[in-house]
């Protein structure tokens, strides 16, 4: 991490914020209509696009205002590493948490919110660490799942109005976000810290050098 991405961290949930509350404003003036247009429809083929659009939607004011604070908090937690990576991210669980919707879904009903974005940032950041098996980024999502645990209780089913599913596609998706995005796989943490160390190989002629390459070096110095 670099002081740069963190700011461009920043930057970036900053303006999702804007826009989310200036489509709100829009939405809630025309009688939330863009709910009913671009939100999910489950198994309408024609809505299925709409699973992009149904995350920058909300239902009402409370809806956006209880979304807003965890959305920027553990959107800038998941993207102070990479903006890349957390726009691969982004997509993913939008995908995950739109298709668990539209495809499980009662079809009499229509999705919008953030929440699944919320739910995956939330996988994403708790588990990053350990598959990366950085300290650093452990200890941050550590910290998320100490505050947004809380959170998870709404992904149980039977909370009146609330899209439990979307929430599970959402989570779902940002531990496959972690997974596939985790760094070195196959290094494991004794050998990357004696990759830190800063061990070398020996020098020509230093100890572990065999028998032929002193022979080659001394012939090669004329001796």
């Amino acid at each position: 991490m670099t002081l740069r991405t963190f700011r461009n961290a920043l930057i970036l949930m900053g303006a999702f914020l804007v826009l989310i509350w200036g489509l709100q404003v829009l939405n809630w003036a025309d009688g939330y209509r863009l709910d009913m247009d671009y939100g999910i429809y489950p198994d309408n083929v024609s809505r299925l696009p709409d699973i992009f659009a149904a995350p920058f939607l909300h239902a009402s004011w409370q809806h956006i205002e209880g979304n807003s604070v965890p959305l920027f908090v553990l959107g800038v937690l998941a993207a102070y590493r990479s903006i890349g990576r957390f726009l691969f991210v982004t997509f993913l669980v939008a995908v995950t948490s739109g298709m668990t919707v539209w495809l499980f879904e009662n079809s009499h009903t229509v999705t919008v919110g953030a929440s699944g974005l919320i739910f995956g940032y939330f996988g994403y950041v708790l588990l990053r660490g350990f598959f990366d098996r950085n300290l650093a980024d452990i200890g941050v999502g550590l910290v998320a799942g100490v505050l947004y645990w809380t959170i998870l209780q709404v992904a149980i089913p039977g909370t009146p109005g609330v899209s439990w599913l979307g929430h599970v596609g959402g989570l779902a998706g940002g531990v496959i976000a972690a997974w596939l995005l985790r760094s070195a796989p196959a290094l494991s943490w004794t050998a990357r810290g004696r990759r830190r160390s800063g061990s070398r190989r020996p020098r020509p002629g230093g100890a572990g050098t065999s028998v032929d390459e002193m022979l080659r070096d001394l012939k090669r110095e004329g001796i």
